[in-house]
């Protein structure tokens, strides 16, 4: 069965919200760090999604993976750069990262392409 990725999409970012109401010191805590780390540097904010892709689906967090897609597609990634940053996590996590590779991630990416072209 497949996974609807806006509806993921939905639900970590409305579940954020809901936390925030009675957890506000650390989900701000978080958001602060992500916010931090995502600053442009030395390495811009498309390379840090990028990053980011690689790293969700080789710790096949599916969350991760449908969050940091879209905002790698925010950033001006194109579908071949996130999929080629997540073959470099397949190196490292073999069939299972593929296999999350060639579903949730393909299916993200089909997805939300769409609402940045």
């Amino acid at each position: 069965m497949s996974k609807n990725p806006r509806e993921m999409l939905n639900s970590f970012t409305g579940g954020l919200e809901t936390l925030g109401q009675t957890n506000g010191e650390q989900v701000n805590a978080f958001m602060n760090l992500l916010g931090t780390a995502y600053q442009p540097g030395k390495l811009d904010l498309k390379a840090k999604e990028l990053i980011s892709v690689a790293i969700g689906v080789y710790n096949r967090c599916e969350y991760c993976i449908v969050f940091h897609t879209y905002k790698a597609l925010e950033a001006g990634a194109t579908r071949e750069e996130i999929l080629e940053a997540a073959m470099v996590s397949v190196a490292f996590g073999g069939g299972p990262t593929m296999a999350y590779s060639v579903t949730l991630l393909k299916d993200s990416i089909d997805e939300f392409e769409k609402d940045f072209q």
